[in-house]
């Protein structure tokens, strides 16, 4: 399967020593399965750390999980908002997984995550407030050995900054 990787940098040799915050998953190396999912993020990074190039790397992906403790989000949201509240909140149950895969929010998860986290609304209003894009989705490298035993560098590009 080929996956991708958007930066403002090519990044051939990935690894999860690199990643300073946590995210959604909480920190890891993440990548997509859609192409322009990834190219808007590294038109994103390239404007946030500088840079003049806006960078896409391409992995394939091998399917074969044997040996890694994985964790899949699928359509049910229920159990995934406080799954990327708990990581947002620095906690480290992620941590268990040496691969964590589920879907995408816009940028309005930051402020349904806070509603919710504050106790301002309950799951279900957050849950009904939460747009997902129906066609994204990230992949959270979160061991190394998730990263050495199923990706494999194959190429980049060079997107335009718009």
């Amino acid at each position: 399967m080929i996956v991708y990787h958007g930066s403002n940098m090519i990044v051939d040799d990935p690894d999860t020593k690199h990643s300073f915050r946590p995210l959604d998953f909480g920190k890891g190396f993440y990548v997509t399965t859609v192409k322009e999912q990834a190219e808007r993020w590294a038109r994103r990074k390239a404007d946030i750390y500088g840079g003049d190039k806006a960078i896409v790397t391409v992995y394939n992906m091998a399917e074969n999980l044997d040996g890694l403790n994985c964790k899949f989000f699928e359509e049910d949201l229920t159990e995934w908002i406080d799954f990327v509240c708990r990581c947002r909140d620095e906690e480290k149950d992620y941590l268990q997984y040496d691969l964590i895969k589920g879907k995408v929010a816009d940028d309005k998860v930051f402020r349904v995550v806070d509603m919710y986290h504050s106790g301002i609304w309950d799951k279900k209003r957050a849950l009904e407030e939460i747009k997902v894009y129906s066609n994204y989705d990230q992949i959270a490298f979160i061991s190394q050995k998730a990263i050495d035993q199923l990706l494999h560098y194959e190429s980049f590009y060079e997107v335009t900054k718009i």
